[in-house]
């Protein structure tokens, strides 16, 4: 087992993660930006090392600072996170070649998975319905012209350096196709470092469904079940829950199976997730593979009772999953909500500032995961997620009921918060009874 652990990200993954190394007996390092020395990880790790300025790239995407942070600290293993470098295949190899482990899945098994060609081509050998799409990252505007009237309108252009919604736009006729790509390959480039993009059908209003995966390096897999992440904005996930209201035990078997024999063959381990899009008639497609922890991993955590962290830990140590696939038990119904420094009412335009007036909700169910606190300022420069409100109840009814409650406790002045949007949401009459896609916001038009 390691006995300290640099943890290379900030915010409520960094404290999750340092949580977790608690209650394994293992020293945490902390690292941040001049931007976040004020942030809870900072205080609730064993250390913390300065990184570098606030913004990203030259700080926490800066791979020689946070390993020579590692080193200097006497950290044996650093784990990623997700965003930032949690899917960059070089800084995998460099942890490696500087005797760091990597906490996650190995480089190889990460370039597989970011590399949207040859993925398609592993997907498509074992029999799985892809997404219609090209070969390869995009070169030039001429071959994404000829591409997309290949597939016909509309169709969506994805960045191919990571996920979470950046470098991300769909493309309803061919004037927007240039602009489109411009964009898309900006915003890669800023989130990701990496600028390459890839073209894809859009398919029109379907549920963005996913599966958690964890692996060993003993051949040892399981599948926890699926998260139902179709309430999106701008291609953000906002609103997720697991299980699914759409899936039933059937096609929860199919998805889990088809995710772990895509983990085998490209070899992957530790934790992944697996991301489909269903449609109405429950024809699955395979979208991509998610190398990482994810944002929403805590629903899955409550309804299965598994820390998937301590997981992640266990297996980069050369650990034995502690559970097998007949053990997995579901049990009840849990949804989160993600709680942005965002203004509702002004276009969720970010809204960063200093926190007054701080309640946080709790009671039976409620789980909150968050770096905020009395007085902290929320700064400008990261993704604006402050809070991750999470209920569990013993059926959807009760979980949806929980979050109305849950939702109502919070309270916060300084800035600008999403909760207002989240209570309407969990009045919606669709929304109650389980009628979502990915086009939900739209529809709900209004009540944003």
């Amino acid at each position: 087992m390691f006995k300290k652990v640099l943890i290379a990200n900030r915010g409520e993954i960094a404290v999750r993660i340092v949580r977790t190394c608690k209650e394994m007996g293992i020293k945490t390092v902390g690292v941040f930006s001049d931007a976040d020395k004020e942030s809870l990880h900072v205080k609730y790790a064993d250390e913390a090392v300065n990184i570098g300025k606030p913004l990203s790239k030259k700080s926490y995407l800066r791979q020689d600072h946070i390993i020579q942070a590692a080193k200097e600290t006497g950290a044996e293993a650093i784990h990623p996170g997700y965003g930032f470098l949690s899917e960059n295949a070089s800084f995998a190899e460099a942890c490696e070649s500087s005797g760091l482990v990597f906490i996650g899945p190995s480089a190889k098994s990460i370039a597989i998975a970011g590399n949207k060609s040859e993925a398609r081509k592993t997907l498509i050998d074992l029999g799985v319905q892809v997404i219609p799409g090209g070969e390869g990252i995009i070169s030039s505007k001429e071959e994404a012209m000829n591409l997309a009237e290949r597939l016909g309108y509309p169709v969506i252009i994805k960045a191919s350096g990571g996920g979470g919604g950046r470098g991300m736009r769909i493309i309803n006729d061919p004037s927007a196709l240039a602009d489109g790509l411009t964009i898309a390959s900006g915003e890669a480039r800023t989130a990701f470092g990496n600028p390459d993009v890839y073209l894809e059908k859009y398919i029109e209003k379907p549920r963005h469904i996913e599966i958690q995966i964890l692996g060993d390096n003993h051949g040892n897999y399981v599948y926890l079940g699926e998260r139902e992440c179709s309430i999106q904005k701008r291609y953000q996930k906002l609103i997720e829950e697991a299980p699914s209201p759409f899936v039933d035990e059937s096609l929860r078997k199919k998805m889990g199976e088809t995710a772990i024999s895509v983990a085998r063959a490209i070899s992957y381990t530790n934790a992944g997730t697996m991301e489909f899009l269903v449609d109405a008639q429950k024809n699955v497609y395979f979208m991509e593979v998610n190398s990482r922890i994810q944002v929403e991993h805590p629903v899955t955590e409550m309804i299965t009772g598994v820390d998937l962290v301590r997981q992640q830990i266990l297996i980069a140590g050369g650990g034995r999953l502690e559970l097998e696939q007949d053990n997995v038990r579901r049990d009840g119904w849990a949804i989160e909500c993600r709680i942005n420094a965002e203004d509702p009412e002004d276009n969720f335009m970010p809204s960063p500032g200093i926190i007054d007036n701080l309640i946080l909700p709790g009671g039976p169910g409620v789980r909150v995961d968050t770096h905020i606190y009395e007085n902290y300022e929320v700064p400008s420069f990261y993704d604006s997620l402050i809070c991750k409100l999470i209920v569990w109840g013993k059926d959807r009814g009760r979980a949806i009921s929980r979050m109305q409650r849950a939702l109502s406790e919070f309270r916060v002045n300084g800035i600008k918060v999403t909760v207002p949007f989240h209570k309407r949401v969990f009045q919606d009459r669709d929304f109650i009874q389980g009628n979502i896609d990915t086009h939900f916001l739209e529809r709900f038009g209004n009540g944003l």
